[in-house]
């Protein structure tokens, strides 16, 4: 597992345990906590509570890491995905916000059962279409190859029946891992979260 990959899960996350970082990398917590304990040793980490957040060097190495990774990603093909993830992201943020709220804008309690059922349905949906583009990205960029699992594997827990996979961000929910791909292209393709925030395409 490289540096680079374990550095941007915890930048990601804020703060980290084992678990945290076991999930989106899909490793056993053994070998993600053996992972945070050699990045606490070369002084990338810290102790954070009962977890890790990023040392000021950890900060700085990371920068220098994504940069050169940037460096080797084909631009003009990102950006053409980049333009067709943002068409998607839109429409995400619409299901996110249905599910959170009702058409009236007051908050959805989920005692509609034929109501979530028409989000989660939309929700299905739109993971079918994105799928393929999510597949696409990661190999424009290989550092995006677990995304295309991460998100498959919330869409399942989905269709087994747990919506605590929407958007719960203790989980590696839908929006969860959404949000972390979205920020990853942000940083990919040389943008800022301002900026797209100013361009209306902020997640």
């Amino acid at each position: 597992m490289s540096e680079l990959t374990v550095l941007r899960v915890v930048e990601l996350k804020g703060r980290v345990r084992e678990t945290d970082v076991a999930t989106p990398l899909g490793i056993a917590p053994e070998a993600a906590g053996a992972l945070l304990s050699d990045l606490a040793t070369a002084g990338l980490v810290v102790r954070a509570g009962a977890g890790y957040r990023l040392a000021d060097a950890g900060r700085a190495r990371l920068a220098e890491l994504l940069a050169a990774d940037a460096a080797t990603v084909d631009q003009p093909t990102l950006a053409a995905a980049y333009d067709e993830f943002c068409v998607v992201n839109a429409d995400l943020k619409t299901i996110v916000t249905a599910w959170q709220l009702r058409a009236d804008g007051t908050p959805n309690d989920h005692s509609d059962a034929a109501y979530d059922a028409g989000v989660l349905a939309r929700l299905g949906e739109l993971h079918a279409r994105v799928l393929p583009l999510v597949h696409r990205l990661a190999e424009i960029a290989p550092r995006l190859a677990r995304y295309p699992a991460r998100l498959q594997h919330a869409q399942d827990r989905l269709a087994e029946g747990d919506t605590m996979w929407v958007a719960r961000p203790i989980l590696d929910s839908y929006h969860t891992v959404w949000f972390e791909l979205h920020e990853d292209l942000i940083q990919l393709s040389g943008r800022t979260r301002l900026e797209e925030a100013v361009a209306g395409r902020a997640h």
